[in-house]
């Protein structure tokens, strides 16, 4: 899409599309059955939007950022999107109060049928008036490129749809560090995404578990910045710097794993223990996100970005498709979700180790600058 429409026309499209999604969720329809089609439209739309966002980021540094500066602005791009997620673990708890009895707060009190209901419209009014004004920000300002290419390989011509595609199916570093990446992100977001139900039978109420989530992204955006700072700086260590982050998010998920299996391992099961243990996987998981995408593109470059990372979110989504389809079978005892997670990080780092680095892009940027 990137590819054939250009950054503006692109981003203007998802944006419709957000904004569409969104104000179908918030027509105001009596019938139940006809407001139920309605949301699952504006989710459907609104979920249309999501890959293009995710893949935005690669070619955004590519197109407007020198060599220097696009991991960083790569970093940016995508963790600014997580700082929406991580919003979202605060809204909902702190605005919607829960019906299952696990919060604290003193809405609890008014926590009927009617007013958990006006709460929810609340918050997707919210988000529909959010989504437009960046709709109109972007409509009245946002150029695809600038007036001259910032690099030789934001000048350079990219191979059509289907060099690339069978370029990526027959590149087998790609397609090993592809897995390196879907599987560890597709298992914890569809792990985070339950992270509640995951917690509550230790005792951990929907705001706690909130928090948690809030927080590991937040962490998790601060150093990927600071990592992707740090590669930028020291070209070349984009294999060093997430064996770094796979290696911690291992030690994490399995510190987790055997702290809820109390009975067998005898670990302290504190707040503080669960608080630190999950915020550190979503530390050392989302801040490894924009190296392997930068590492993904140096890797198949001239492959376009666009291809590129379409193709490893596709993949990330499958593995959370396939954990959470299972998840329905298998929803009364969470330890096997549990250790999905230690087994799909030392898996992702085993391949990482295995997999040998080089920056096509970069070596075209310094030889040819030169």
């Amino acid at each position: 899409c990137f590819f054939i429409l250009g950054l503006r026309v692109t981003v203007l499209l998802t944006s419709s599309l957000m904004v569409l999604g969104a104000g179908l969720r918030c027509v105001p329809v009596s019938d139940l059955e006809i407001r139920k089609k309605l949301i699952h439209g504006g989710q459907l739309l609104n979920g249309l939007a999501g890959p293009t966002v995710m893949n935005a980021a690669p070619f955004l540094s590519t197109t407007w950022f020198s060599p220097d500066e696009r991991a960083t602005a790569t970093a940016i791009a995508l963790l600014l999107n997580y700082l929406g997620a991580a919003g979202a673990f605060l809204v909902g708890p702190l605005v919607v109060p829960s019906p299952n009895g696990t919060s604290h707060l003193p809405l609890l009190s008014q926590s009927n049928a009617e007013h958990i209901k006006d709460r929810i419209e609340a918050v997707l009014y919210a988000e529909f008036g959010m989504v437009s004004l960046i709709f109109s920000a972007a409509l009245a300002y946002f150029p695809s490129r600038p007036p001259f290419p910032p690099s030789v390989a934001a000048a350079s011509q990219r191979l059509s749809y289907r060099r690339s595609f069978c370029r990526l199916l027959s590149n087998f570093r790609f397609l090993m560090i592809a897995l390196a990446y879907a599987i560890p992100l597709g298992v914890f977001s569809g792990w985070s995404g339950v992270l509640d139900l995951i917690l509550t039978p230790v005792h951990v109420s929907q705001v706690d578990a909130g928090w948690i989530g809030f927080w590991s992204i937040v962490g998790g955006c601060v150093v990927g910045i600071a990592m992707a700072r740090f590669a930028d700086f020291i070209r070349g260590m984009l294999k060093f710097i997430l064996l770094l982050l796979l290696s911690g998010a291992t030690l994490a998920s399995t510190w987790f794993t055997l702290t809820c299996l109390t009975s067998v391992t005898h670990l302290p099961l504190t707040t503080a223990t669960l608080y630190t243990s999950c915020i550190l996987l979503g530390i050392f998981l989302n801040s490894s996100v924009p190296i392997f995408f930068e590492l993904f593109v140096e890797t198949v470059y001239p492959v376009p970005e666009g291809i590129t990372c379409g193709v490893v979110t596709f993949l990330s989504n499958v593995f959370m498709g396939v954990l959470l389809f299972f998840l329905t079978f298998y929803h009364t005892e969470f330890s096997w979700f549990n250790w999905c997670l230690p087994g799909s990080c030392l898996l992702s780092l085993l391949l990482i180790l295995c997999f040998r680095e080089s920056y096509d892009r970069l070596y075209l940027d310094v030889v040819v600058s030169v």
